[in-house]
């Protein structure tokens, strides 16, 4: 029974960060920013990789100032990375998945600051990932974030100025 607990913890909190990004989606993004640093307050620096990865991808997305998006940001890759080094995800696909967005996400980061060469680079690597996405919403989601910031930046032959990048709000 204890073992079966454990099993349903992470899938509670994931479920939690869940229904705190319904409410910045909705609008509310102050709230959404009060109650993510909340839930990471809860499971500390040294909590599960996955969740940290979740928390502070989400939380990257309700931070006003680029820097701190930007320190969100980096928090998620390093966890994501932490993640997929560690055996008990077996290659973390859950954290795979959003490899393509956090990369992405650094790029448009690095774009905001003003520090391009960054911004490619990490664009190179958003590019790189999404190759192993599925052709599905998700995946056409993000490699349509791709594009857009490649025009934004003046890559593939697109000229520069296209949208904004692709952060949501």
């Amino acid at each position: 029974m204890t073992e079966r607990q454990g099993q349903a913890a992470p899938d509670a909190l994931l479920t939690r960060i869940g229904q705190v990004v319904m409410l910045h989606h909705a609008g509310d993004r102050e709230e959404a920013r009060h109650r993510l640093l909340g839930l990471w307050a809860e499971i500390g620096e040294d909590g599960d990789p996955l969740h940290r990865c979740t928390l502070a991808h989400y939380l990257a997305d309700t931070q006003d100032d680029p820097g701190d998006e930007l320190a969100w940001d980096l928090r998620a890759l390093t966890a994501a990375e932490e993640a997929g080094g560690t055996p008990a995800y077996d290659g973390a696909p859950a954290v795979r998945g959003l490899y393509p967005s956090l990369q992405l996400n650094l790029a448009a980061d690095y774009l905001r600051l003003g520090r391009p060469d960054a911004a490619r680079a990490h664009l190179d690597r958003a590019r790189g990932a999404a190759r192993a996405l599925a052709d599905d919403r998700y995946g056409e989601g993000v490699r349509a974030a791709i594009r857009r910031l490649e025009a934004q930046l003046g890559e593939g032959g697109t000229p520069p100025g296209g949208p904004g990048p692709p952060r949501r709000r």
